[in-house]
């Protein structure tokens, strides 16, 4: 039981990122009725993470690298620090 906590922790990081990916996806098509609301809905979900990287990451023109960041920090930093701390304490 606990050994599937801590991969169930490390499931819904590998899936946030996967969310992450796919609204970064959705921005470069056009705003139509489904991509939209897909995109909202998204939106609420990791606008709050995403926004961290908005206010740190200095926007360069038409380009916006904070998802890009924080989908980076996400996989290598975020998660290699989660799987020390469950291994650590023996979760």
């Amino acid at each position: 039981m606990v050994i599937s906590i801590a991969g169930l922790v490390v499931r819904a990081l590998d899936f946030y990122g996967i969310l992450i990916f796919v609204y970064i996806l959705l921005s470069w098509l056009p705003a139509s009725g489904t991509v939209w609301e897909i995109r909202r809905v998204l939106a609420t979900v990791v606008e709050p993470y995403l926004g961290i990287f908005r206010r740190i990451v200095p926007s360069t023109g038409m380009m916006d690298f904070s998802p890009l960041v924080g989908l980076l920090v996400l996989q290598f930093i975020i998660q290699p620090v989660v799987r020390s701390l469950l291994v650590s304490a023996g979760l």
